[in-house]
């Protein structure tokens, strides 16, 4: 049999779709193979991504929460000293307050002085604890030549006339002087224009 060139051509090529499709075959199996393994470790690599960052959220709202937590029971303890200093008493129930020789010493001037000298509000006299002032009366006399105030302190249980403590305070100056230790010759025969008296027991 007598092959021509166009013969061996046509053989020859037609052969060749065969090899490459093979090849093809081979090549696509690789792959294939190689995809089948990936898989499950991409989806461990994933999960494992997921879990920790699901950890990591949640260590993190624990200790914020747990932060929240501690400072949200400060603040209610803070509050709860507070509404107890800050506790409302109620004028002619449980104090009495009365101004005398409102002629010498105007009102506002002498409330702002008592606050300023001895930093004390109704709640921190009537409070009988450790902290607090501890006050069953307060008589403030007024020395108006020098401008002085002097206060005298009685806590509860005193006997008499006998005060518990004095201050004395300069209006003027809007300080205690140096010399407010030496308070007797202050109030001796001074007018009377603050009284302070806690009524409640």
């Amino acid at each position: 049999m007598y092959l021509t060139n166009r013969d061996v051509r046509e053989i020859t090529m037609s052969k060749k779709p065969n090899k490459e499709k093979l090849l093809d075959k081979v090549k696509d199996e690789k792959p294939v193979k190689s995809k089948i393994l990936t898989l499950p470790i991409l989806i461990i690599g994933f999960l494992v991504i997921v879990f920790g960052a699901y950890m990591l959220y949640a260590m993190t709202h624990m200790h914020v929460t747990s932060k929240t937590e501690t400072s949200t029971v400060k603040t209610s303890s803070s509050l709860e000293k507070a509404s107890s200093s800050t506790k409302k008493y109620v004028a002619g129930k449980d104090y009495k307050i009365t101004y005398s020789n409102t002629n010498l010493i105007d009102r506002s001037t002498l409330d702002k002085a008592l606050k300023n000298s001895t930093g004390a509000d109704i709640s921190y006299m009537m409070d009988t604890s450790e902290d607090g002032g501890d006050m069953a009366k307060v008589e403030v006399y007024y020395n108006k030549d020098k401008n002085l105030l002097v206060e005298r302190l009685f806590k509860n249980g005193y006997s008499g006339n006998q005060d518990s403590a004095r201050v004395v305070y300069d209006v003027s100056q809007g300080k205690i002087p140096d010399n407010g230790a030496d308070t007797d010759s202050h109030y001796l025969d001074l007018p009377l224009v603050y009284t302070w008296e806690k009524l409640t027991k």
